[in-house]
Order: C-alpha cells, then structure tokens, then sequence
C-alpha cells in the first residue's frame, strides 16, 4: 500500500463538511470564548443565579438570545446566496449594524463583536475563500463591527455546510460555553454540566426550527436581569472574565 496515498478522496464531501462545521464549532477553537461569560458573572456574584436555576434561565436563553443569534446567522448565511456575483457590502454592514442595535449591554455587544473578528480571522487562516476576505474588508474599511453568529453563518455558507446544521452547531457551541463559564463559576461538577447540557439538546432543536421563518427585524430578544449583569460586570471587584 502507497504511503503517499492521497487518502482525501475516500471522504466524502458530507463527511469532510461536517468534520470542518464540529471543528468550527469547538468550544475550544481559538478565538477567546471561554473568557466570556456575558454577565452570567454578576449574577452569580450577586447570588441571583445558583445552580439549581441554571437549567431554566438556560433554556430561557436559547429561546431568547438564542433565537436572536439564529435568525442573524441564517440571514448572513443567505447573503453567500448572491456573493458570487457582488458581495452585498450593504447587507452585510446593514445585518451586523442592526444586530448590534438590539444587544443594548456595551459588554455583551463588545464581546460579540470581538469573538466574531477573531472566528473570521481564524476561518481564514485556514481556508481561503474570496467572500470571507471581501467581507473582512469591507467591515474593516467601514469600521463595522462583525459579530460572532453573522461571522459563524457567512463561514458556513462560504464553506457549504447545511444551514440547519449551522444553526444547531452554532446554539450547541454557544450554550456549551455558558456551561463552562457555570462550572468556574458555581459549584458545578463535570456530570451535572453534561446532563444539563443534554437536556438543553430539544430546546436548541425548538429554537432552530424557529429561527427558520423569523427574520432579524422582527426577532424580539428580551433579557433584561442579564443585560443589568453585563452592564454591572465592570464595577466587580474580583472578575475572572471580560464580560
């Protein structure tokens, strides 16, 4: 047998999709989430948030904020759609303005726009695809922010994963980090951490189903206890994350 076999070609194209989308969606992938906890750090400093809580306010997330990410990632997904004949410049500066404008903490805005640069330079460092740089630019010569779903949704497009799947990897990765900021947070063991992400599992499947015939202007996303925490985070006195 030829050790210098190419053995790419016994992959098939779904598979490979699907390695690159789990990848990309690694809670440990290299951008900076796992200093965030968007302000799940003052709640728990402010004895708001216990462990007993957590599944229900988690569940109440994916159906709020969760929903608000989803639908601003299909609708950067759908922009690739168009790319090939002219990147939709305005669009995608429109989508990522609006999407902004509806995270009203400074902290979890900021944070949303940190981790989505550092995801889109970190796609693009590994593979080259014309829309990701075009839309690295025009963000950059706009002075635009790009946040991590619409990031997270123009990469798998670009890349050809399935919206649906998309969707699922981005809610899992996003809710699995909150876990994991709990677990430095709380007395929260390993195996409680796993059942209840397990059990989080048909909820993001709800909020993936209906992200789908939700557009980004009429997704209502209302979390004001952890907007106060977002806003409060910079005024504690002892901080293990950024936000």
């Amino acid at each position: 047998m030829n050790s210098n076999a190419n053995f790419s070609e016994f992959v098939s194209s779904g598979d490979l999709a699907l390695l690159r989308l789990l990848h990309l969606a690694d809670s440990a992938l290299p951008i900076g989430s796992l200093a965030h906890s968007f302000g799940i750090e003052s709640l728990v400093s402010f004895e708001i948030l216990d462990v007993r809580g957590l599944p229900n306010f988690l569940n109440g997330y994916l159906h709020e904020t969760g929903l608000l990410e989803a639908a601003a990632l299909r609708e950067a997904f759908h922009l690739v759609a168009v790319a090939p004949l002219e990147f939709p410049a305005s669009r995608w500066i429109a989508l990522n303005d609006l999407l902004s404008a509806l995270k009203p903490a400074r902290e979890s805005r900021a944070a949303s726009a940190t981790l989505g640069r550092n995801f889109l330079r970190a796609v693009m460092g590994v593979e080259q695809h014309p829309v990701l740089r075009q839309a690295w630019n025009v963000s950059a010569e706009a002075e635009s922010p790009i946040h991590q779903s619409t990031a997270f949704g123009l990469a798998s497009a670009a890349l050809g994963f399935m919206e649906d799947a998309a969707v699922l990897a981005f809610l899992h990765q996003m809710t699995a980090n909150l876990v994991s900021a709990c677990q430095r947070l709380l007395p929260l063991g390993q195996t409680e951490a796993m059942r209840i992400l397990w059990s989080l599992k048909p909820t993001m499947s709800e909020v993936c189903a209906g992200s789908a015939a939700c557009a980004l202007e009429s997704a209502r996303c209302t979390t004001p206890l952890l907007d106060w925490g977002a806003m409060e985070h910079p005024a504690l006195s002892t901080r293990l994350f950024v936000s």
